[in-house]
């Protein structure tokens, strides 16, 4: 395998370069796109023989244009951000990451929901600046335990956060249209139910499903509609799931008491998005991922899997059916 290169597209800087070599399997190298000019970038990109992205739009013309790869490696679970269709078109298996990022999406979930439950934001704020809001928080802030926590998705990060979840006492049910087996269920202490269902009873909703073209667009106002005065929103799966506009006038006319949000329409967000304006809303980059400890573990799987391709075994975790590496004459 020696020689092998590995082309990487996002942004790096020392610390993530030095994760990134630390698992990079002997007799690889990587190339970084961010480091390159035009031409290397074309170069680099012809002549690559496996593709690791994380978030970078991969799309036709420049799958396309690597003549040579035989694999597409996304750090992570979600691929919208690659053209699958163009992918299978040239032959190119498309691998993700299964279970590697559960643990951080699953926690920044709780983090949402305790942060917005206990209105940390705000009295962080006003503690630094001087006030003292010892009383004033306490009619308007809420515990987990008791509550109703309905997931939409159940697949590994929406079991891995029920189960953090019902840690604090909450009553598990969700909706996914793949039911959870029984053992999982049964497990969790989790019952399925139909979507409007879900929305209806639940105190707090997470988001834990893939953008696809049935699940954009899944949230708007008719469903924020039928959600809690009290509920709050977690969105920690792919901002183009809900509809932007309809969540802030949901949030900003008290259809709905408040949200997290990880993931928007458009990343990085717009400095004019009307959601930032909001007191209600708690707002991140894009970081339901973002630890060490999933770097870890998002990197190794995605590199092994690359050198189990490069020694002859078929990739793990295909996401488009081309269940073979690309054979390059």
């Amino acid at each position: 395998m020696s020689g092998k290169k590995i082309l990487y597209f996002d942004k790096v800087f020392d610390a993530l370069k030095q994760l990134l070599e630390e698992h990079k399997p002997e007799g690889f190298e990587l190339w970084y796109w961010d480091e390159l000019g035009p031409q290397e970038r074309q170069d680099k990109l012809a002549s690559a023989d496996y593709l690791l992205v994380a978030t970078k739009e991969l799309d036709a013309s420049l799958l396309s244009q690597a003549a040579k790869a035989r694999l597409v490696q996304k750090t992570g679970i979600g691929v919208d951000n690659i053209d699958l269709s163009a992918a299978s078109r040239l032959r190119l298996p498309v691998c993700n990451t299964p279970g590697g990022n559960a643990n951080g999406v699953a926690e920044l979930t709780i983090l949402l929901t305790l942060a917005l439950y206990r209105k940390l934001p705000l009295v962080n704020q006003a503690t630094k600046s001087g006030q003292w809001l010892m009383w004033e928080v306490r009619p308007y802030s809420f515990e987990m335990a008791g509550k109703t926590h309905g997931l939409i998705g159940f697949g590994t990060i929406g079991k891995a956060t029920a189960k953090r979840s019902k840690a604090f006492g909450t009553q598990i049910i969700y909706y996914d249209k793949y039911r959870a087996s029984q053992q999982d269920e049964q497990q969790l202490g989790a019952t399925w139910l139909p979507l409007e269902e879900v929305l209806r009873r639940a105190d707090i909703v997470s988001l834990h499903i893939p953008l696809l073209p049935e699940t954009r667009g899944l949230i708007g106002l008719k469903e924020l509609r039928l959600m809690k005065p009290t509920a709050v929103l977690i969105n920690v799966s792919r901002g183009g799931i809900v509809r932007e506009d309809d969540l802030y006038h949901a949030l900003k006319d008290g259809i709905i008491a408040g949200a997290g949000i990880d993931v928007w329409e458009s990343e990085p967000i717009r400095p004019d998005n009307p959601l930032l304006t909001l007191e209600n809303v708690i707002a991140t980059p894009h970081l339901g991922a973002g630890t060490r400890d999933t770097l870890h573990n998002v990197l190794h799987m995605a590199f092994q899997n690359i050198k189990r391709v490069e020694e002859g075994s078929p990739p793990q975790f295909v996401v488009n059916q081309i269940e073979s590496a690309r054979l390059i004459p």
